[in-house]
């Protein structure tokens, strides 16, 4: 828990920089507003049932679609740009795996009502600046436009079959071409030469510039590509723009997405030490989304974080802070019968700005330092009666072992300044 609340500090701190603010919604929803909206595979692993009242209701399966009901019920009252973080559990009953559960937590950021491609730009910008915000400096934001996909389906003459032909597309990394190919003839009625266009699209491979070079060759010179290709292209000056290093944001044709209501660009944020564990970060635009709910246009853009993949990625690259303490400083009870001494001091360190914890008990020494070195406290500040009487305290580096002793009335001052060495 200490590990997800840093993660989660750490993104509502970036969301803030951008302009996003807060808002909730319930988990529970009528079944109406979230059926049909992700798809066939969300709609079969959406928990629904009826409650005592009589009413079809069901648990959230993302924060994007309550979000646009959300904005289509109070739209008058928020005005547009409306731009949203939120954070909270979501319930998908599918089969868990490794950084997968069927309750998980998603802290979500969007922008409701702009079709503008700096909203989508901004969008990567922020997947960018969270990333390293938490420290992990190995990450790509693989991004697409979904244009590029239906452009080449109308050049086929599949444009009918395009929910069946992103569905395979999807399943793309997980289960390679061969097996991608057969569902395309299958299930989307497509010949081999057309499957084999799709995945020759899928398989572009190079720089930015040289993916975006090949593509018009392969998806034709329908309005819809030509539209895909000109929102790639803006997007990619927009990111160098925004001084985001070439390398970060990489141009992938073969990312679908497989929820239903995705329209336009399109992400996902793999770690490239452990690409296995899937995307931690995904979204894109969804632009008629919330006209399910109002006849107001509410076009939208966002990204949603998939907590828990990445703490269960966190743990496997060993960059989760193991400590269980939620305090730096930790004060030993050292004499009982100066327990108000004890309870000033540590009131001195909070109001100097310090987290410090208190030792509840006059226990042994050993034993409380002990706690301590298990908790992950960063120092321990040991004042015994000799120390009262001399107005000194001795402070501990528990990482180091190295010990000073330090005046009482410069303990604060003291303290903050080896933490700050820590850091």
């Amino acid at each position: 828990m200490t590990a997800r609340e840093h993660v989660i500090e750490t993104a509502r701190s970036v969301y803030r920089r951008f302009g996003f603010t807060p808002i909730e919604t319930p988990a529970l929803e009528y079944s109406e507003i979230l059926f049909g909206k992700g798809g066939d595979e969300s709609d079969s692993q959406m928990y629904r049932f009826e409650d005592q009242g009589g009413r079809d209701i069901a648990l959230r399966f993302d924060l994007t679609v309550p979000l646009a009901r959300f904005a289509a019920q109070h739209v008058g009252k928020l005005g547009t740009p409306f731009k949203r973080y939120h954070v909270g559990p979501v319930w998908r009953g599918e089969n868990t795996q490794r950084g997968r559960y069927r309750e998980f937590v998603q802290f979500d950021f969007d922008t409701i009502g702009t079709e503008s491609l700096i909203a989508d730009i901004e969008t990567l910008v922020v997947v960018h600046d969270l990333f390293a915000a938490l420290d992990i400096s190995e990450f790509v934001v693989h991004f697409n436009n979904r244009d590029i996909l239906n452009g080449l389906l109308e050049k086929l003459s599949l444009e009918d079959r395009a929910v069946v032909v992103l569905r395979a597309l999807d399943k793309l990394p997980k289960v390679g071409a061969d097996k991608v190919r057969a569902e395309l003839e299958a299930a989307a009625g497509a010949t081999t030469s057309q499957a084999d266009e799709i995945l020759e699209l899928a398989a572009l491979d190079g720089s930015n510039d040289q993916i975006l070079a090949a593509l018009p060759e392969i998806v034709g010179d329908t309005e819809t590509a030509r539209r895909g290709l000109a929102a790639i292209e803006t997007v990619l000056e927009g990111v160098r723009a925004s001084r985001i290093p070439e390398y970060r944001v990489r141009l992938d044709v073969s990312i679908a997405r497989g929820l239903a209501y995705y329209t336009g660009t399109v992400f996902e944020t793999f770690l490239t030490d452990l690409p296995g564990i899937g995307s931690v970060c995904s979204g894109g635009r969804y632009d008629n989304l919330a006209s399910l709910y109002t006849k107001q246009r509410l076009p939208g853009i966002g990204g949603s974080l998939g907590v828990d993949r990445l703490l269960a990625a966190m743990e496997e690259l060993d960059l989760v802070d193991e400590r269980a303490a939620s305090a730096d400083v930790f004060v030993a009870l050292f004499v009982q019968a100066r327990t108000a001494d004890y309870l000033h001091l540590v009131a001195r360190l909070r109001a100097a700005g310090l987290s410090a914890e208190l030792y509840p008990e006059g226990r042994k020494l050993g034993a409380q330092m002990k706690y301590a070195n298990r908790r992950g406290h960063r120092l321990a500040v040991i004042v015994g009666e000799s120390e009262w009487e001399a107005g000194t305290a001795t402070v501990k580096d528990l990482d180091s072992g190295q010990a000073v002793e330090v005046p009482l009335d410069e303990l604060p001052a003291r303290c903050a300044a080896l933490l700050e060495e820590h850091a």
